[in-house]
């Protein structure tokens, strides 16, 4: 009897569902995982195959004659790099010397406009009676098309090359201006007010709360602003003449080099591109550094 018991039992034990359950939801073999491709692999391939793309695009559109195909721009491009400092004369010289001249230009008209604005903004960010009187102006000149200062350059100044600098100056300055002015204003009041019951100084203030805070949108700002820069002098140029990558544009086109023209703007686009990974780096170590 007892055993007959056990053996029912052991019926029992072995065909209960929750056994079978366990049963059935036992993997047979575990599966080794698929090896994946790091990231940056992965971007890089996006990347070549955009470029692919676009050189595949314009080549496609070359074959209607109005532009040169991409090999035949490569080539040019390779006659104008072998010599890029080259200097027949005041207005015949290679491409690196333009790119040189207009360089100099934005970084004197940026570096006014960051001297000028950065401080301005935190005033008006600081103070709401000065903020209260800058908004009309800001708002009324802001939108402004950069080319419609150059006239007003070249009556204050009567020469090309302080017009350029002098539009630069003006559209670079009211990113500075805006960006800044809203970090101050991001600020949390509480910081001010233990600011004001430690009787602590403006400057102190300023080096100690108002700075380390507002450096990200600084250099935001800083960011457009430059951009903006980069963008006025190539049309500036090529209204004042002289020497400068704008001007050598608007000269390849006088002389119908559309090739010469596909080239500046490959140019134009890298110094571009690398003035902006210039500042994204200069702002993650500022802001690293302050963080720390």
């Amino acid at each position: 009897m007892s055993a007959v018991r056990s053996i029912h039992l052991e019926r029992r034990v072995v065909a209960h569902p929750s056994a079978l359950r366990v049963r059935a939801t036992m993997p047979a073999s575990a599966a080794p995982p698929r090896p994946s491709a790091p990231p940056w692999l992965l971007r890089l391939v996006a990347m070549a195959l955009g470029i692919a793309v676009f050189v595949a695009l314009w080549a496609a559109i070359a074959q209607f004659g109005r532009i040169p195909d991409p090999l035949s721009v490569f080539k040019e491009a390779v006659k104008i790099f072998s010599n890029p400092f080259y200097r027949n004369g005041p207005n015949d010289q290679g491409i690196g010397w333009n790119v040189l001249m207009s360089l100099g230009r934005v970084a004197i008209g940026f570096g006014l406009a960051a001297a000028v604005g950065i401080p301005m903004g935190f005033m008006i960010g600081r103070f709401r009676f000065l903020s209260d009187m800058a908004a009309p102006i800001v708002a009324l000149l802001k939108p402004v098309s950069p080319l419609a200062w150059l006239p007003i350059g070249l009556l204050l100044f009567k020469a090309a090359n302080p017009a350029s600098i002098y539009v630069i100056f003006v559209c670079s300055l009211w990113p500075m201006i805006v960006n800044t002015a809203v970090g101050v204003r991001q600020i949390p009041s509480d910081y001010l007010n233990v600011a004001r019951v430690l009787n602590l100084s403006e400057w102190k203030v300023f080096t100690r709360i108002l700075f380390p805070a507002v450096l990200p949108y600084m250099l935001t700002g800083v960011r457009l602003s430059i951009g903006v820069a980069w963008l006025v002098i190539v049309a500036a140029e090529m209204l004042t003449g002289g020497v400068g990558i704008g001007f050598w544009v608007w000269d390849e086109w006088n002389n119908l080099k559309v090739d010469h023209i596909l080239i500046a703007i490959f140019v134009i686009g890298m110094v571009g591109l690398a003035l902006e990974q210039a500042l994204i780096f200069i702002a993650k170590r500022f802001s690293h550094g302050v963080a720390s």
